[in-house]
């Protein structure tokens, strides 16, 4: 669905970047793949991925709340006419605790992934996608940002803060040619979740129809749909993939 387009997808060493950066590719995407760290066996990995479907898969490193080496690396990346049609905002860290328990450090921290730096990083990709009159951006964001159950004055709430960012940026470049949206996860089989303590889980686990994880595929399918000329009028929305709720 996607031969003949370039997507640049952030935080894509594990979990629902990997598989977001396989679906792209198998889908006949160049994929530009974020990390924040360089290691052999990720160059590796893009490059046996790439050689597999035929397209190009371009590893970048940089840590996303380093704005200068942020913006470096994107300056590098246009200046070598790399067409950005689609950008995939992923890179996120979580957290779970009650309000009362966590330090504003640690919530202005979250907020500085999940939100600032990723706010950033899409200021400077849009100018080049308006420029071009085109592009496509999904944000990942959470059902905890939906529902906002008690432990999610960190995570929960960027993620509503993303979802809201969502929604007013289509309104602002659905006109010019971007469409913007969002797709909300419930618990997805990652190395994030494992990390979870086991009473959050299993709440997650009960209100969810299917009673499982969702696969981070599942997950990066969607991406690529809502990326792609088949959701060529959705523009604004998001997307829960979550199972159905009980």
């Amino acid at each position: 669905m996607l031969e003949g387009k370039t997507a640049f997808i952030t935080g894509t060493n594990r979990g629902i970047g990997k598989a977001l950066v396989t679906e792209f590719a198998r889908n006949g995407a160049d994929v530009v793949a974020h990390a924040r760290r360089d290691t052999p066996d990720f160059r590796e990995w893009c490059a046996a991925l790439a050689s597999e479907h035929g397209v190009t898969v371009t590893p970048v490193f940089f840590d996303l709340t380093d704005s200068e080496a942020m913006k470096t690396a994107l300056r590098s990346l246009i200046s070598s006419k790399v067409p950005v049609d689609i950008l995939v905002n992923n890179a996120g860290v979580a957290h779970g605790c009650l309000f009362q328990m966590t330090g504003m450090a640690r919530i202005r921290e979250i907020f500085d992934i999940n939100l600032f730096a990723m706010m950033e990083l899409t200021q400077f990709l849009l100018r080049y996608m308006l420029r071009r009159g085109q592009g496509s951006i999904i944000n990942l964001g959470s059902v905890l940002g939906l529902d906002m159950p008690a432990g999610s004055c960190a995570y929960g709430l960027s993620k509503a803060a993303v979802m809201a960012f969502t929604r007013t940026l289509a309104s602002e470049c659905g006109p010019l040619g971007v469409r913007v949206n969002a797709v909300a996860p419930g618990l997805v089989a990652t190395e994030m979740a494992d990390q979870m303590e086991r009473k959050a889980e299993e709440s997650m686990m009960a209100q969810c129809a299917m009673k499982r994880r969702a696969l981070p595929e599942e997950v990066a399918r969607t991406v690529v749909f809502l990326a792609s000329e088949e959701a060529s009028f959705i523009n604004g929305q998001i997307l829960r993939i979550d199972g159905g709720k009980v």
